[in-house]
């Protein structure tokens, strides 16, 4: 009986030491999680059930190794992917902070223009900001550049119940002039229009009808200019203005 337990045990010893070779030999193959597993599972495998369990211990201690050796590669990636992440978040709060500090300086810098612009901006409007609004021969409707250009002004005017409007409606000279008269008052109303929908009060608005306006030449794009609307915007002289003209 206890030679054959010395023997049990010398071919237990001589299987770790041949295993002990093997992992050395192939390292670069083996993680050393498993070569401990394999080893430590050999011996258990040995005492327990000989050279039977010897084999079954190995392959035991293999598989608890190499699952070991996994679990911290797993623990290190997700350790890096961390690190990455705190250092994208430490980034982005430096973004924000600059962000931040680039609108304080812009919300400054837009306060002292405003200081700066404000008696220019009232005098301006005081006396009146005019513009033309061109129309195609014997049409009162604006074409559609034009007219999504107005539906702009008119959203923006909408939001400064202080500044009025004026519009002047006039026709080319050639035709019947009482025709002309009629053109040009339904060339005002048109722009009237377009700017209640887009709500301005009628109260702020102004229409004068002039007829016929004289070109300066007797040429095609002479008598385009004279079939127009002026359009001219204009305060008051109202202290609530003068206090917010933005």
């Amino acid at each position: 009986m206890a030679n054959r337990v010395r023997s049990t045990a010398i071919i237990a010893l001589a299987v770790v030491a041949a295993s002990a070779t093997a992992t050395a030999s192939a390292e670069t193959r083996t993680s050393k999680e498993e070569g401990t597993g394999v080893g430590v599972g050999a011996v258990i495998g040995a005492v327990a059930g000989g050279p039977v369990g010897m084999i079954v211990g190995a392959a035991a201690g293999a598989w608890l190794g190499d699952s070991i050796h996994q679990d911290k590669k797993k623990v290190s990636s997700l350790s890096a992917s961390l690190g990455n992440a705190e250092m994208q978040l430490g980034d982005l709060e430096q973004t924000v902070v600059a962000l931040q500090n680039d609108r304080q300086k812009s919300d400054s810098e837009l306060t002292r223009l405003r200081a700066i612009a404000k008696p220019e901006l009232l005098s301006l409007m005081q006396s009146g900001i005019e513009m033309d609004l061109l129309f195609r021969t014997d049409e009162h409707v604006l074409a559609d550049s034009t007219g999504t250009r107005l539906q702009q002004l008119a959203s923006t005017l909408a939001t400064r119940p202080d500044v009025r409007v004026q519009l002047d409606g006039f026709a080319d000279e050639r035709g019947d002039a009482e025709y002309n008269r009629n053109l040009s008052t339904r060339r005002a109303e048109h722009v009237r229009d377009v700017l209640i929908s887009a709500g301005v009060t009628p109260s702020r608005i102004s229409i004068a009808a002039h007829g016929e306006s004289p070109a300066a030449d007797s040429n095609i794009d002479s008598y385009a200019l004279e079939r127009r609307v002026s359009l001219t915007l204009y305060v008051e002289d109202n202290p609530s203005f003068a206090s917010n003209p933005n």
